[in-house]
């Protein structure tokens, strides 16, 4: 398994998910060697809630990262949809997650997501 995977790993452990009970943690690599943690926060308005990879994104971002920056990311969970477009638009190499059968996958945003659109 991959250190940053297990940093993904250490993290889910703080989540907030009263209502799925569905621990997810995120940590992503900038390219100067700095990681981003991240977790999935619920709300009872459930389209509040922020998933992992966006909360380390986030945390990249505010940290001064730009796109280009971050080279990889783990996750604990497969990326939803909304993810998948944060990851190619901030120009991730690579992901690494469980996949349903819980194997340890690396791939890139492209191959997640094919067929993207910039503005």
């Amino acid at each position: 398994m991959s250190e940053l995977f297990d940093q993904a790993e250490q993290v889910a452990e703080s989540a907030y998910a009263p209502y799925s009970n569905f621990l997810v943690g995120a940590a992503v690599r900038a390219r100067d060697g700095r990681v981003f943690v991240g977790t999935n926060v619920e709300n009872a308005s459930y389209p509040l809630g922020i998933c992992a990879e966006k909360s380390a994104l986030a945390a990249a971002i505010a940290a001064g990262c730009r796109p280009g920056d971050l080279e990889e990311i783990a996750v604990t969970a497969s990326p939803c949809g909304g993810c998948r477009q944060w990851l190619v638009e901030l120009r991730l190499e690579r992901v690494t997650y469980r996949n349903n059968d819980g194997e340890l996958v690396t791939t890139t945003p492209a191959v997640l997501l094919p067929d993207t659109f910039e503005l």
